[in-house]
């Protein structure tokens, strides 16, 4: 009878304490997760921030916190969490007990080891009692993002395809034709676009003639990347680690425009992350540090899925009504007779085109 007494006690005492501290267990149990940066570029190392706060009087035992996290964060291992790693994501599993009113803050050391747009949407956890009787769940909201743009390159590991356009746009900085300064009228010249003739100039004259403008100090350039590695691929990136260097080509590129006081814009052939603004799709040249952060974004939200051809792009670039001479710097692993065909559709509106060679730069980072 004593046994039975025995027992009847121990199932009391177990149905009390999984009341008292399984039941509600995260009825007052707060929880956020930040990155310390907002942004960064690729290869950077940042703290992800958990601040975890049990405010009622009673312990919380145990304690199971899930999060799922994107594969390309490497994190730092740690005694208390478990990763399972994917390619797309990790799963963080978490388990550690939480006294009456404490607040703990733990910090997670994260390489960025890859470029993107990654969002921390939710997080779950998981509460219980000493013998597990009751084990309440909970999925917190957390809405953070972080920004990873593509790396900076150093001067020797960028192409000298590069360099020359760089330098050529810093000369003619200051005698670039303005648009809309008109000084008069001259010959036609072979290369001159047919938008410049002045017809009634030329029909005086008995010869052509075209507007002749003015210079002013303002050119403006615009990077159009293409992630076709070749002309046969259609849809998925087959070589990514290829237009992932382009992507830092194009980046060291806009940041070196940007910070020389001159209007850089950005533009692919790629599809974006859902997670970005649809704006990123087309940056036109614009100036200062807020526009080469969305340069960088909108870099950054490239995905490796083709949205039309690299040609196509081209094209709709050509038959853009503008009466502004641009510059522009194509970043393409490859060029095939349609994109030379696209291109010279852009050099008949009076731009500049040049091309990176994108092969020639990576045998010189490789060298």
């Amino acid at each position: 009878m004593a046994v039975l007494w025995l027992f009847l006690a121990c199932g009391l005492v177990m149905v009390l304490q999984g009341l008292i501290l399984g039941r509600s267990a995260l009825g007052k149990l707060d929880y956020d997760r930040h990155f310390s940066a907002r942004t960064c570029y690729a290869g950077d190392r940042i703290e992800m921030v958990e601040v975890i706060e049990n405010k009622r009087r009673v312990p919380i035992p145990w304690l199971r916190l899930e999060a799922m996290l994107p594969a390309s964060l490497g994190f730092k291992r740690s005694k208390e969490t478990w990763i399972s790693e994917g390619q797309i994501y990790q799963n963080h599993t978490s388990f550690f007990s939480l006294p009456a009113r404490t607040r703990i803050t733990r910090t997670h050391q994260i390489q960025c080891r890859g470029r993107g747009i990654f969002r921390m949407d939710t997080a779950t956890m998981t509460g219980s009692d000493l013998f597990a009787m009751y084990t309440p769940s909970l999925k917190v909201t957390l809405n953070k993002r972080l920004v990873v743009y593509p790396s900076l390159l150093r001067d020797e590991e960028l192409p000298s395809s590069w360099k020359t356009w760089q330098g050529e746009l810093a000369v003619r900085r200051w005698i670039v034709e303005d648009p809309f300064l008109f000084t008069g009228v001259r010959g036609y010249a072979p290369g001159d676009a047919m938008n410049r003739i002045h017809w009634k100039a030329s029909a005086r004259s008995g010869e052509l003639q075209v507007h002749q403008h003015g210079y002013s100090a303002d050119p403006k350039a615009m990077i159009l990347l293409n992630i076709e590695v070749s002309e046969q691929m259609w849809n998925v990136v087959t070589k990514p680690e290829i237009i992932e260097e382009a992507l830092s080509y194009a980046a060291t590129c806009a940041a070196a425009l940007i910070r020389q006081g001159m209007a850089a814009g950005f533009a692919s052939n790629a599809s974006l992350s859902p997670d970005t603004d649809a704006r990123m799709a087309y940056l036109a040249p614009d100036y200062g540090l807020p526009h080469l952060e969305d340069l960088l974004e909108g870099m950054a939200a490239v995905e490796l899925k083709i949205q039309r051809p690299f040609y196509e792009l081209l094209r709709i670039e050509a038959e853009l009504e503008t009466h502004e001479t641009m510059d522009y710097f194509l970043v393409t692993p490859y060029v095939s007779a349609a994109i030379r065909d696209a291109v010279r559709l852009i050099e008949l509106k009076g731009h500049r085109v040049s091309i990176a060679d994108l092969s020639e730069g990576m045998k010189e980072a490789g060298a």
